[in-house]
């Protein structure tokens, strides 16, 4: 007999589904059913396990709409301090879930060993994400991604993700959507699925990561402002962000026609330290490193611009295909192709990129170490240089199994059919063996070449055609031109969590020097915007505003002036006729004494002989620790002549009696080289070595409101120098 299910089914008729609500953790799903969530609870994964479990394979899963927004902690909870999984699948297969709302998790939707899977429409907005230590004014190294171990499952565990599937195959995502989170969506060994028309955007970290994932179509999706570690005209680093992550041997795959602007990277795809044999096997068991990459993957009309580091970082890898896709002003390069093998490179537009290269890189098309590849038909316009090639000494890459198994130098490169138009330089090498060149234009061209070494091989003629590479994109959306009115690095305007989306007005701390607290409110444009700060009069708070310039990006700015000693304040915004903003901070204001002395004894071996030498220098005050030297030292900021105290090698001590109310207090420093923090007696910072610019915090009990004292010492070496000192309100 046919069950009555079936009969329906046959009959053309919708069943009726079951609706199940979801009002406490660990709710349990085992049927195909609707799912409805009750307005204005918020339900934690007590357990950190999933707050919903789905434990029956072949079964639909269907949100109803606006009614199953799962939420597990108010908005304003801080980001980093949220862990957790919505909903949790495992072992099941040809599940489908459609609808889904997961807010404000670590993981929004974990699912591993899940075949089949398919996740349609599921919005996974609201997450973990780290807050951020870089500034618009400096740089924090600690903010630097770590994507290069994933076995352990590091990137889900670090820095959470809107969507985890691990361990799985043929799995469909398709719709998915993300903003106010760090990453979007992580593939772990996942092999011959599908992600399209998904809009994971404006986040902090990866939009799209893949580990040991192959065989799988990426089509018609936005990751665009996948990003950290940036300020326009300030520093460009991006910290290994980037609209699409590809680590460890990801092969096969076809990524198409997706935005990748405004990112880290737009894609980063690295071999992997197994390939290279930095790091054992998988399974422990030794590997043969012949040809071991992220290999074969065909990379088609993409735009992949506006990045603060490369268009497409693709380095020990083999066999890949790069077509007709877009890179335009990367502030690094187009194209960073380092010790890649039998590319393909065709049909692309270079423009504007390389503006603010690092050593060697610069421009459209940077492969050093690279051999056999194809550089055919693109088009070069207004970059650094169009195309560069080269090779160095590089020792301690070529001594690893990777390289002695496939090394074979920066050799046989064909650059054949490209135009060139207004670049810096055309094509510049630098060791370069068997370059061979023919057929290309120049145009404008500040040099036509550049050669130190070898020089091209010039002939005429063409190279054989080679068909246009047939792929299968899948997806309705063209997310590609969809924010074209935002091209260009100076709309990546970074948060204190995000890069600003654009839906509504942003404000942040630019700065808090000398006596002023200067804030930046993004997107007023011509609507009225008032404000008010407990404890201020309405003329004590400077506005700003730049005439004639855009209102979507030009920042209005607020001066607050600091008052002595420490003043709580609440700063509410109002523009137009949107709900009020609301901002609280505490402004600390110190009277400080500053030495700064040049030195030669070194303070990591006698620290009381160091000491000595600052006890002749001149005292100078200050109202805030806020010294960027940059290379030149204390003349840098005024406070000597030039070659009065060294670039190198000076000390700075600074010593303040500040009254604190009861509670604890954060003590917080940017220094490159040496610092620390005593307060009353008690080391609260030690980062005591040489270093670049890095964040160090600790805290201080003050058990009673009662006067301490706070004693910063800082020692340059060599190079850049910064210190500061931040002092707010502990947790």
């Amino acid at each position: 007999m046919i069950n009555l299910l079936v009969a329906v089914v046959l009959a053309g008729v919708q069943p009726e589904l079951p609706t199940i609500t979801i009002d406490r953790d660990n709710v349990v799903i085992d049927r195909s059913c609707r799912v409805v969530v009750p307005k204005g609870v918020y339900i934690e994964d007590a357990d950190g396990n999933g707050v919903v479990h789905v434990t029956a394979s072949g079964i639909t899963v269907e949100g109803i709409d606006r009614q199953s927004e799962l939420i597990q902690v108010p908005l304003g909870t801080p980001w980093e301090t949220i862990g957790g999984v919505g909903w949790r699948l495992d072992g099941v297969q040809d599940v489908t879930l459609i609808n889904i709302h997961s807010h404000r998790f670590k993981v929004g939707i974990h699912a591993t060993n899940c075949d089949g899977l398919t996740l349609k429409n599921c919005d996974v907005a609201g997450g973990y994400a780290m807050r951020l230590g870089s500034t618009p004014e400096a740089e924090d190294s600690s903010d630097w991604l770590w994507p290069h171990a994933n076995d352990g499952h590091e990137w889900r565990e670090n820095y959470g993700a809107g969507i985890c599937v691990e361990n799985s195959k043929g799995v469909t995502i398709e719709g998915a959507f993300a903003r106010r989170r760090q990453n979007g969506i992580i593939l772990d060994r996942v092999t011959d699925s599908r992600v399209f028309d998904c809009d994971m955007s404006f986040l902090s970290g990866w939009g799209l990561a893949m580990w040991r994932s192959s065989e799988n179509v990426v089509s018609r999706n936005a990751f665009d402002f996948c990003i950290r570690g940036y300020s326009h005209g300030v520093y460009n680093r991006g910290q290994d962000s980037a609209g699409i992550l590809m680590f460890e041997q990801c092969s096969d795959n076809v990524i198409a026609e997706n935005s990748c602007t405004h990112s880290g990277d737009g894609i980063f795809a690295f071999a992997g330290r197994e390939a290279l044999g930095e790091a054992s096997g998988e399974d422990g068991a030794e590997i043969d490193h012949t040809r071991r990459g992220n290999n074969d993957n065909l990379f088609v009309k993409n735009d992949l611009s506006h990045a603060a580091a490369h268009g497409l970082e693709l380095t020990f890898s083999f066999g890949n295909g790069i077509h007709d896709n877009i890179f335009e002003t990367n502030a690094i390069c187009g194209i960073w192709g380092g010790y890649s093998q039998d590319t393909l490179i065709a049909g692309n537009r270079f423009r504007g990129n390389g503006f603010a290269g690092y050593g060697l890189e610069r421009g459209g098309v940077n492969i050093e170490h690279g051999a056999q590849n194809t550089i055919r038909n693109n088009e070069f316009v207004e970059n650094a240089a169009g195309i560069h090639l080269w090779s160095d000494e590089d020792a301690g890459i070529r001594a690893l199994p990777w390289a002695k198994a496939n090394y074979k130098g920066a050799i046989d490169t064909f650059v054949t059919e490209n135009r060139f138009q207004g670049d810096d330089v055309g094509i510049h090498l630098r060791d370069a063996q068997n370059t061979v060149v023919l057929e290309n234009r120049f145009e404008r061209v500040g040099e036509k070449f550049r050669v130190e070494g070898p020089g091209p091989v010039i002939r005429t003629g063409l190279l054989s055609s080679s068909p246009a590479p047939s792929y299968e994109a899948l997806g309705e959306q063209r997310p590609i031109g969809e924010r074209n009115d935002k091209r260009g690095g100076a709309f990546i305007v970074m948060g204190e969590y995000f890069p600003w989306d654009y839906w509504k007005p942003m404000v942040r701390l630019r700065s808090t020097k000398g006596r002023q607290h200067v804030f930046e409110v993004f997107g007023v444009g011509d609507q009225p915007l008032h404000h008010a700060i407990e404890g201020f009069g309405s003329n004590e708070v400077l506005v700003s505003r730049v005439a004639g310039a855009s209102p979507e990006y030009v920042p209005t700015t607020l001066t607050l002036p600091a008052r002595s000693g420490v003043s709580p304040y609440t700063l509410k915004l109002t523009i137009g006729d949107a709900e009020p903003i609301e901002i609280a901070g505490t402004m600390v204001l110190a009277e400080w004494r500053v030495r700064f002395f040049d030195w030669t004894v070194d303070p990591r071996e006698d620290l009381a002989g160091w000491r000595a030498q600052a006890s002749e220098a001149e005292v100078r005050e200050f109202d805030a620790l806020d010294f960027s030297f940059q290379s030149g030292g204390p003349s840098t900021i005024g406070v000597a002549e030039a070659g009065a105290i060294e670039n190198d090698r000076f000390g700075t001590i600074a010593t303040t009696r500040l009254r604190l109310p009861k509670g604890t207090w954060r003590f917080s420093t940017l220094s490159d080289d040496g610092v620390r923090v005593v307060v009353d007696g008690k080391t609260v910072i030690e980062n005591w070595t040489w270093h670049g610019p890095t964040r160090d915090s600790g805290e201080f009990v003050v058990e009673d409101d009662r006067e301490v004292e706070v004693v910063l010492e800082h020692f340059e070496l060599d190079g850049y120098a910064v210190v500061s000192l931040q002092i707010e309100p502990g947790t």
